[in-house]
């Protein structure tokens, strides 16, 4: 199965940021300072950024329609020349509605519909040819967007229509990129969204991620998370960039294009350590460029809308409002220099045996289902992706809606209520054809239609169900004590997993069974089946949890790591897909491999400790070497929340 890491279509890798000068954030066109500009721009190039995204700010470039503020759009000129001056690049904005918390309507507007009325989509045609026609050969030019972050600016709940015409949507992006185009603009281009998409979320803003897709030329994720877990926030990003890769069905490059914090709700050291986490995951997920936000502060800025109302707004930057470098700026730089160790736009994601399948239930909006059905499938695959990396698999992320790839040895199924029935089949012929696949019971969390739609679950794992038509077998324990009973891959009889207990009176429950055509490999502290597995005549296997593991850790604060990495460790073992590079039994340091392109391998070690440690890599083959010299590397030693990267040689060749 092959994992995404597109680049663009020169081969560069992005590193910028989000870029409003502190004179004046989105009113800086009106006091434009071009010292202050050279100044910002060359602090950040000092750091290793060599690009920005910058925003034309609608009220200010288009006064009226048809026509365009002559003083602004030379003011933008000018901004252009300073980019390329300081050897830097920018992606221009278009439509600039909405930023950190307002929304700001052109006068003109009078209350049109941004995407379905003909006119005032006219008008943004005419607004993109325009500047596009005017800027496109210009060097400092990388990329275009069309919009920032326009679902809010839509602002439909507000408007009490229920939900945008994901037609008219598609319709208003193909026509502003035609309009890109016409003007003989051929730089990359994205929506600017955020990637919101109901693919994404489970919810349907009108954004679909799979209607966009023709008319763009790359993936922009906002990344904002707010969780009860260290490791699901560390890894919340990647996650987002695995579910946008390659698994859509086609290859694109995915920019992180916002993501960030303000020094409001966090202190520097920590800021510099989610940076460092985001930074190095999502390489590892395959994202090739990064645009955080944002460059500054704006103490100065405390009286002027959207900060006198959203005054953390204030405080997003990599510099303070002096233009002093915060930490998480300094933490930039450094990836800057591991990117140029490695080569990184040379850098590929080895193809991986390992397929975490998301349920088509999460984006296709089938009919007669709720709403928790979409967001249970999100929430149960990003725990799956966290146990999945705490036990160093490469996993793939593969959409049902795509088709299940058949070249995986091992398949994991975590906590799904509903796959549809072709989906069950797939698995059914993978586990006939020699792979393992693992599923986990799940009831759902509301009661509407409760229970598992698995067709023929009995004869799928070699068990006889004892459930109850309308009622459920509720988990009285506060924890699952899982005792296993015979070998495991990686786990002893006779070793014993205690996985937290949580859920709703409808999905804190459990799956009675007896085995029939199934061996028991561990149980509840009952005595009952928690894990069993139908063995088939190629040799794969059909592996039943009857416990929502992933359900169960999702829904609890500050779990992680918990046991059902180990489960996922022995799963690979026995698929014989164990990873090649693993710290033994630190599930709190993350291992992965990237290639380059010619021959050479990189592993990187990446802690979620809060404290320094040093660990002892497990390897399969070969040696590791350190990236400043080539000396044989024989434990790493990996500060706070920290990463580091080696040489991954083969002492054979």
């Amino acid at each position: 199965m092959r994992r995404n890491a597109a680049k663009l279509r020169d081969g560069t890798v992005w590193v910028g940021v989000n870029f409003w000068s502190r004179t004046g954030g989105p009113l800086m066109w009106r006091d434009y300072r071009p010292e202050v500009i050279d100044e910002e721009l060359r602090t950040l190039r000092e750091h290793g950024i060599t690009l920005t995204r910058s925003f034309l700010y609608w009220p200010d470039f288009m006064p009226a329609e048809n026509t365009l503020d002559e003083r602004m759009v030379a003011r933008y000129d000018d901004f252009l020349d300073r980019h390329h001056a300081a050897g830097m690049t920018t992606i221009p904005t278009f439509v600039v509605g909405h930023m950190s918390g307002q929304n700001w309507d052109p006068a003109w507007r009078g209350g049109r519909d941004i995407f379905a009325d003909a006119s005032f989509v006219a008008q943004q045609e005419w607004y993109v040819r325009t500047l596009a026609a005017r800027w496109k050969d210009h060097p400092a030019i990388a990329g275009w967007l069309l919009s920032n972050e326009i679902p809010i600016y839509a602002d439909w709940r507000s408007r009490g229509i229920g939900t945008l015409d994901h037609a008219a949507v598609t319709a208003w992006a193909r026509a502003l990129t035609g309009a890109l185009r016409a003007a003989g603009a051929t730089q990359p281009v994205s929506v600017g969204d955020g990637a919101w998409g109901v693919e994404m979320t489970g919810a349907d803003n009108g954004f679909r991620v799979r209607e966009l897709a023709p008319y763009i030329d790359f993936h922009g994720p906002h990344v904002y998370r707010m969780e009860t877990d260290a490791v699901r926030q560390h890894l919340g990003a990647a996650f987002v960039c695995e579910l946008l890769g390659g698994a859509l069905g086609e290859d694109k490059p995915v920019i992180m294009e916002e993501f960030g914090v303000t020094s409001d709700y966090v202190s520097e050291e920590n800021a510099a350590h989610y940076y460092r986490q985001v930074l190095h995951t999502t390489l590892l997920a395959g994202a090739t460029g990064w645009i955080p936000w944002n460059n500054t502060d704006y103490d100065a800025l405390a009286d002027q809308e959207p900060y006198s109302h959203h005054p953390f707004e204030m405080h997003f930057g990599l510099t303070d409002s002096a233009g002093r470098p915060k930490e998480q700026l300094r933490e930039v730089k450094r990836f800057t220099e591991v990117l140029r160790r490695v080569d990184a736009a040379r850098l590929r994601r080895p193809d991986t045996r390992i397929a975490l399948v998301v349920s088509s239930f999460l984006e296709r909006m089938y009919p007669f289902t709720q709403p928790q059905d979409a967001t249970g499938v999100l929430a149960h695959t990003r725990q799956a992706y966290v146990a999945a990396r705490e036990a160093d698999l490469p996993v793939g992320v593969a959409r049902e809606a795509d088709g299940l790839p058949g070249d995986c040895a091992l398949y994991l199924l975590p906590s799904a209520k509903q796959l549809t029935a072709p989906g069950w089949r797939h698995l059914v012929e993978r586990a006939e054809a020699g792979s393992t696949v693992y599923a986990s019971y799940f009831t759902g969390e509301h009661d509407n239609q409760r229970g598992p739609w698995w067709p023929r679950l009995d004869e799928t794992f070699g068990v006889t169900k004892r459930l109850r038509y309308g009622l459920t077998d509720p988990i009285e324990d506060d924890e699952l004590r899982m005792v296993f009973v015979r070998d495991f891959g990686t786990i002893a009889a006779g070793e014993e997993l205690v996985f937290p207990v949580a859920g709703t009176e409808n999905s804190r429950s459990y799956l009675p069974v007896e085995p029939t055509d199934a061996e028991v490999v561990a149980t509840d502290a009952h005595g009952r089946p928690a894990l069993l597995r139908r063995r088939t005549d190629a040799g794969g296997q059909l592996v039943l949890a009857t416990y929502p593991l992933e359900h169960m850790a999702a829904r609890t604060p500050r779990v992680n790591p918990e046991p059902t990495w180990r489960l996922y460790a022995a799963l690979a073992a026995e698929a014989g897909v164990a990873p090649e590079v693993t710290v033994p039994g630190e599930p709190r340091v993350m291992v992965a491999r990237m290639d380059h392109e010619d021959g050479r391998a990189f592993v990187w070690f990446v802690s979620q400790h809060d404290r320094p440690l040093t660990v002892q890599p497990a390897l399969t083959r070969g040696a590791l070497l350190r990236l400043d010299g080539g000396e044989r590397l024989n434990a790493v030693e990996l500060p706070p929340y920290g990463v580091a990267v080696a040489e991954l040689t083969d002492l054979t060749e």
